[in-house]
């Protein structure tokens, strides 16, 4: 008679437990600490990246940082973008700053680059709300001067900025700071000239094809149209990524050592390196025939001369430049059908030429660069051009883009900013990474 009292106490006390344990559990839940949450990145969601106002207020905006630490200088873009609801941001605005030297300068030294680093992230600070300085990506992408240094001092380099960037109050993880892959750069900027004309923004805009020529190396990206140039082409050509819910299929290549500078020492006959107790005297009947003078590369400082007056310096010329160029670019099927845009040295020789504007830019066709070639060549010996190598340039110019695949009829359009902004990839470049943010 006893044992049913002891029972339903058995079962009061175990009630009682664990209503006190749900408790519990509860008030921790409400109290635990924020390092128990999630980060603030995760927990915002990828459409809040480097949002600076508060939910259901007015314009959204998101920021990003892009360090591009190029040959000659390390420059900052901050881009502050206007985010739409499901529709590509909008370009609200860029602060651009830029010192010198490049970071490769500081090859043997490498802690001396913080200072020129710590400016430039100063720069960023004030340009970007405190308030969103934890979500705003922080990226350094380094081209031709690190490519160009022995791997252990590039890495050296790579480590300082990292370690700032890991100091600084903005987002930094373990890609952000790296060398650029020559392809990646090639669609990067593809990215920032379709994003400048909006033709980033539907699946249903036809894009533009990008090539620029740098002194390094020269680049070719844009769409194919036609799945038979997919098919054909050599497979690490085709590259397909996603920007604003849209994928893209490019056709994309880097050629290194084709860029204008490095392919002027091959036509003048030399090789890209430091002549090890070599001759530094090229001979070349690109240049003028009496000519003689000094011309610095990759810190290497040659004499150059012309050679005595014989064959028209345009076919001499003309028959260097194609043994350089034979067998080394791929013909692109569609080349001829695209609207291209040209940038850095297409354009800058183009200015020299008086063929456009060099604030406004203009457009240009293949045959201009190689009628322009002839008549620069052929007047060599009567009045030396403003600089020693135009006629070479501009040969090597019209022989490239027509080994690329573009035909003498071809259109190309030419320009150093779209609206007021710089063609460069650093814009593309800042997409492609809060791309990649969102995804992980």
């Amino acid at each position: 008679m006893m044992k049913r009292p002891k029972l339903a106490g058995v079962f009061l006390f175990v009630g009682c437990l664990l209503a006190y344990l749900m408790f519990v559990k509860r008030h921790y839940a409400a109290t635990k600490p924020d390092a128990y949450r999630l980060p603030p990145l995760a927990r915002a969601g990828p459409d809040q990246l480097g949002d600076d106002r508060p939910a259901a207020a007015g314009p959204s905006f998101r920021y990003g940082i892009m360090f591009d630490a190029g040959s000659t200088g390390t420059r900052v873009h901050v881009f502050k973008f206007q985010m739409e609801n499901r529709e590509a941001p909008k370009l609200a605005h860029e602060t651009f700053r830029a010192i010198k030297p490049g970071l490769s300068a500081y090859a043997d030294d490498p802690e001396k680059c913080s200072a020129g680093i710590v400016e430039l992230l100063e720069v960023a600070k004030a340009s970007v709300p405190p308030s969103v300085w934890t979500v705003t990506p922080v990226v350094l992408r380094a081209t031709a001067g690190l490519r160009l240094l022995p791997g252990e001092k590039a890495k050296h380099l790579l480590d300082q900025v990292r370690a700032l960037f890991q100091e600084s109050p903005f987002l930094s993880g373990d890609d952000s700071v790296s060398i650029m892959d020559g392809n990646d750069e090639g669609i990067s900027a593809w990215i920032t000239v379709n994003f400048l004309t909006g033709d980033l923004h539907s699946a249903d805009s036809p894009t533009v094809g990008m090539l620029d020529l740098g002194g390094g190396s020269t680049q070719i990206t844009f769409s194919p149209q036609d799945e038979k140039t997919i098919q054909t082409s050599p497979i690490d050509y085709i590259r397909s990524f996603r920007m604003f819910n849209v994928t893209h299929t490019v056709y994309t290549h880097s050629y290194l050592g084709l860029g204008l500078m490095s392919a002027r020492l091959a036509v003048l006959g030399g090789v890209d390196a430091s002549p090890l107790g070599g001759s530094t005297e090229l001979v070349s009947p690109c240049l003028a025939p009496e000519y003689s003078g000094r011309w610095e590369h990759v810190d290497v400082v040659y004499t150059v001369k012309g050679q005595k007056a014989g064959e028209p310096v345009y076919e001499a010329c003309l028959n260097k430049v194609e043994k350089v160029l034979y067998r080394k670019v791929v013909r692109a099927s569609e080349a001829a059908d695209v609207e291209f845009y040209a940038f850095s040295y297409y354009y800058d020789r183009a200015v020299d030429l008086g063929a456009i504007e060099e604030k406004d830019g203009g457009t240009i066709r293949v045959s201009d660069y190689t009628e322009a070639a002839k008549r620069v060549c052929s007047g060599l010996s009567v009045s030396p051009p403003q600089s020693p190598f135009l006629c070479l340039d501009l040969v090597y110019i019209s022989v490239l883009l027509q080994e690329l695949g573009f035909p003498p009829h071809k259109q190309l359009k030419l320009a150093r900013t779209i609206h007021q902004v710089e063609t460069s990839w650093a814009l593309g470049a800042t997409f492609h990474y809060i791309e990649s943010l969102k995804r992980h």
